[in-house]
């Protein structure tokens, strides 16, 4: 990193006000230039989010060691630290604010999409160091962010405290790094796997041929369930790590005989990684109408990842009243969301002129592989004879995929949606919102070792059949920093959600009693107005 100037905080913030994407990374002050923001394959808010902050850890946990030696090349000098810490900015992404193209198309120039909710109180579920996004008003006139907009509230976080956590989290992925556990298992770890998976698209066909319909659906819903963490983790470029490699072999699985872009997925939960169950911005939790695992969701937020607003509406009201009965019921069905979000991903791609590195020959290829995964699915249904049958085929093949949804969400319903703030340290923020399912190590392929998010959470790219001799290496990480590593039972886990989500309704019931009885007295004194008049 050859630049020699030394940026003060000062300096860094009226150039992020000018429309520059600056980021801090290991002392060195990042210029991330638009058209790189446009062409990043992890999306560009994965970098919009970091803008004024330091972004060291996420960088070299999410990044190959090849890519980060092409990092110096955006370095512009280094930033003046306190006490070996930056003190970070509110990236404008979190305020409601985006760089968007000037009318005469030459530029860009700054557009307020929401308008940021700051914490009026402190408190565990609602922070004084808390930002949500909420619709911004009409009548607001402001052009662009001030200073003030960059600087973060109030926390009760400790800037030291926290870069001790970062420092301790580097020490941690050497270890990881000097024990091997980056390197795929091929035979040992994927070897099983893929004898399962053509044991089950077996056993689907041979039921299929002899009309045993169903069997057939349970057997194909099986191997989708199974085939999932081989893309997810092709996704994370956590196989081969090679990106064109990684995307060519998980677009084969995901599109081809999933029938689910894998485009969509990766930009999706490259996000859900960064902000982690944050209300405004991590889309694992976005689910309003259906679900609120937060009473932040009551106030119709504002999502930077959806680029819409998550209406609290009267369909929203009679839902979250009752959503901790229909969880399991929503879960069934939850692989038809994902056909949805992957379509509306790759109709918005096709406009988009932007797109990134390899997007536009994967893309097309997603395109030919859906077209496949229907036509060859849609043979399967006709072949039934029935409609009927081919409807509970339908229904039953997604429905066993579900356990897979349920899992995930266990790892995060239960845990903490509050907003610390950019003072708060990567591995800090993983540990606090996310946690781990317990089960017997002879069915971990059931869970297919993503049971084991925290470690995944910390380490993305780390190969999945390695994450439990990780685990055990970030258990003693947490115990030696103070930090809580969370971990529940299956059934456990499931209890706690189902509280989570009972808590939420519960505060819905009760906002509807409230404004009834406000109705009635508003009724009664109306009444008696005219009365004496």
């Amino acid at each position: 990193m050859g630049a020699t100037k030394s940026w003060t905080r000062d300096e860094v913030a009226v150039r992020i006000l000018a429309g520059e994407h600056l980021i801090v990374f290991n002392g060195h002050l990042l210029r991330i230039p638009s058209s790189w923001l446009d062409a990043h394959p992890g999306g560009a808010l994965a970098i919009l989010h970091f803008v004024g902050r330091d972004a060291s850890d996420e960088i070299e946990a999410y990044h190959l060691d090849q890519t980060l030696t092409l990092i110096p090349r955006y370095s512009v000098g280094r930033v003046e630290l306190t006490d070996d810490a930056w003190q970070p900015l509110v990236p404008p992404v979190m305020s409601g604010w985006v760089r968007k193209p000037s009318a005469d198309g030459k530029s860009t120039e700054w557009f307020s999409e929401a308008a940021p909710q700051r914490s009026a109180v402190d408190t565990s579920l609602s922070p004084s160091s808390q930002i949500l996004l909420v619709s911004k008003d009409d009548n607001d006139c402001h052009a662009a962010p001030d200073r003030a907009a960059l600087e973060p509230p109030p926390t009760s976080l400790s800037l030291k405290v926290q870069t001790n956590h970062s420092q301790a989290y580097k020490l941690l992925h050497k270890r990881i790094v000097d024990a091997g556990l980056y390197k795929t298992p091929y035979l040992t770890g994927y070897g099983p796997e893929v004898l399962r998976y053509i044991l089950l698209g077996c056993l689907s066909a041979y039921a299929y041929h002899h009309s045993w319909f169903i069997t057939s659906s349970v057997f194909l819903g099986l191997m989708w369930h199974q085939l999932v963490f081989s893309a997810h983790d092709l996704g994370h470029m956590g196989v081969t790590h090679n990106w064109a490699i990684d995307r060519l072999l998980s677009i084969l699985i995901a599109d081809f005989i999933g029938g689910l872009s894998i485009g969509w997925w990766v930009e999706n939960h490259n996000i859900h990684h960064i902000v982690t169950n944050h209300p405004s911005h991590d889309p694992d939790i976005e689910h309003l109408p259906f679900f609120a695992i937060s009473s932040a969701f009551l106030s119709s937020l504002w999502s930077s990842y959806y680029k819409r607003t998550m209406w609290f509406d009267r369909f929203a009201k009679i839902f979250v009243a009752i959503q901790h009965r229909l969880f399991y019921i929503v879960m069934l069905f939850a692989r038809f969301n994902l056909y949805a979000n992957s379509y509306t991903y790759l109709y918005k791609k096709a406009f988009d002129t932007r797109r990134a590195r390899g997007g536009r020959w994967a893309w097309g290829l997603e395109v030919i592989g859906l077209a496949f995964f229907w036509w060859w699915f849609g043979r399967v249904l006709y072949g039934c004879g029935s409609w009927q049958t081919a409807l509970a085929y339908l229904l039953v093949s997604h429905a066993v995929t579900s356990p897979l949804h349920v899992q995930i969400v266990l790892s995060h319903f239960s845990m903490s949606t509050a907003d610390l703030g950019p003072t708060e340290s990567f591995p800090h923020r993983q540990l606090r919102t996310t946690s781990d399912v317990i089960c017997d190590e002879s069915i971990g392929f059931i869970h297919g070792g993503l049971h084991l998010q925290v470690t995944h959470h910390l380490f993305p790219r780390l190969p999945r059949h390695n994450l439990k001799r990780a685990s055990a290496l970030v258990k003693e990480f947490a115990q030696e920093q103070g930090l809580t590593y969370a971990e529940f039972g299956f059934f456990d886990g499931n209890a706690e959600v189902i509280g989570v989500l009972r808590g939420v309704a519960e505060q819905v019931k009760l906002m509807g009693k409230v404004a009834n009885v406000e109705a009635k007295e508003a009724i009664e004194k109306r009444l008696a107005q005219k009365k004496f008049t």
